[in-house]
């Protein structure tokens, strides 16, 4: 009788264990098609071993119906952001839950260049407290330049290691009779995009990450001087009708989709395009990545002190319904199986640094990956931190008057003007 009773009360322990810990975990994010399916996967895996119900809702609308479902009291427990700043605006909202104590520091410690990754997740509640809202999972890296090593090796070049031997190749190529460049900024109705990552990534490069910070909150002001120096950076490629395939006045014009095929010409009607990880898309039909094309980091300048910068972009995971499951979740992602599940898949970057690198399924995303752990400092693609109507407007359509001609003192005026204006 008595070992009935003790077996009956170790079944109701259970129950009652089961019926507090086992959650439904709802999940919104971005993804789409073979992206939503990936995600499920690694969802799938810490269902498992959590427990939790666990269930993911993918939209193209994610920005609007997130804002939505908070303001109606329906939010998921976990949002995928695309974009810092709409989870930004809505900790200072109170739609979010800061994450577990100790993220902070496990963060700091277990991401490469990890104050970067606290700094970009950090946001001030609705009192004005900062506080670590948003776990970074699956990123994207922006600094790189892409060429043909067949070219590089018929002409006797070598890859670059700092932004002095960039533009010492630069001036050779042309030297040798050829054109070191592609660059093009067309993209219909937003065209001048590409322009925005070249003067971001010149930004970490010529100033201080503290100073890129303020420029995307316009703390430090559009037309300051050390903003206008690194579109002057830029201006040093693009604004050179021998730097540039077609002369600079070609470049607004270039398509930025058909700009990386001069590269593959014969002869070569270039040698280097810079642009993010997506570009191969719109290499000519049957290049293959680590072999009729490569790679490497944009460089940094030696001579500055400012470390290895990478500018990029990512998915931003915060608790928008707090729950234990929620925090289980983002508990969980610290992982290295998380993040290895993703890995052996395809499209995923991570920064932590605890992962077996071996279980990346193509070396291109490894050697992608390599740049990103090596990274001193990591900062969000500036434009997309602007207000819409500068980082998506002015800005853009800045950059393309700078590169017909317009001066960068001309052009910034301008751009604060319009920030100015929606304040």
């Amino acid at each position: 009788m008595k070992k009935l009773v003790i077996a009956a009360a170790i079944a109701v322990w259970l129950l009652t264990t089961q019926s507090v810990v086992a959650e439904q975990v709802t999940v919104f994010g971005p993804w789409l098609g073979p992206d939503q399916e990936m995600v499920k996967k690694v969802l799938s895996a810490f269902a498992s071993d959590s427990g939790h119900d666990v269930r993911y809702v993918g939209s193209d609308s994610f920005e609007q119906q997130i804002m939505v479902d908070a303001e109606a009291g329906s939010a998921p427990n976990v949002a995928v952001f695309p974009q810092p700043g709409l989870a930004m605006d809505m900790a200072k909202r109170g739609f979010l839950t800061p994450l577990a104590a100790d993220t902070a520091d496990w963060v700091r410690k277990n991401y490469a260049a990890g104050d970067s990754w606290v700094d970009l997740g950090t946001y001030a509640d609705k009192n004005g407290k900062p506080q670590l809202f948003g776990f970074f999972y699956k990123v994207d890296v922006k600094s790189l330049v892409w060429y043909v090593p067949e070219n590089f090796e018929d002409a006797g070049y070598e890859v670059p290691q700092t932004m002095e031997e960039l533009k010492a190749l630069t001036k050779q190529i042309v030297a040798d009779g050829d054109t070191p460049w592609c660059i093009g900024l067309g993209s219909g109705g937003a065209t001048g995009w590409p322009a925005t990552d070249w003067v971001e990534d010149m930004m970490l490069r010529t100033q201080s990450p503290d100073v890129y910070d303020q420029w995307v909150t316009n703390q430090v002001k559009f037309n300051d001087p050390r903003v206008i120096e690194a579109i002057e950076e830029f201006g040093y490629f693009a604004r050179n009708d021998k730097y540039v395939a077609g002369g600079a006045a070609t470049v607004a014009s270039t398509d930025f989709r058909d700009s990386p095929k001069g590269m593959f010409s014969s002869p070569p009607q270039c040698y280097m395009h810079r642009q993010a990880s997506f570009i191969p898309a719109f290499f000519p039909e049957g290049a293959v990545v680590g072999e009729d094309a490569d790679f490497f980091y944009f460089p940094a300048y030696a001579g500055k002190e400012l470390g290895k910068p990478v500018l990029g972009a990512g998915t931003l995971w915060a608790i928008t319904k707090d729950s234990k499951g929620a925090h289980d979740l983002l508990k969980w992602l610290r992982e290295p199986k998380a993040h290895e599940i993703w890995m052996a898949l395809k499209g995923f970057l991570t920064p932590h640094k605890g992962v077996d690198p071996n279980k990346f399924s193509d070396p291109t995303l490894r050697k992608m990956n390599d740049i990103l752990l090596t990274a001193t400092t990591f900062r969000f693609d500036g434009s997309d931190l602007m207000p819409g109507g500068v980082g998506a407007g002015t800005f853009w359509t800045g950059m393309v008057d700078y590169t017909g001609g317009k001066s960068a003192e001309a052009v910034t005026q301008e751009i604060q003007k319009s920030w100015d204006a929606l304040k």
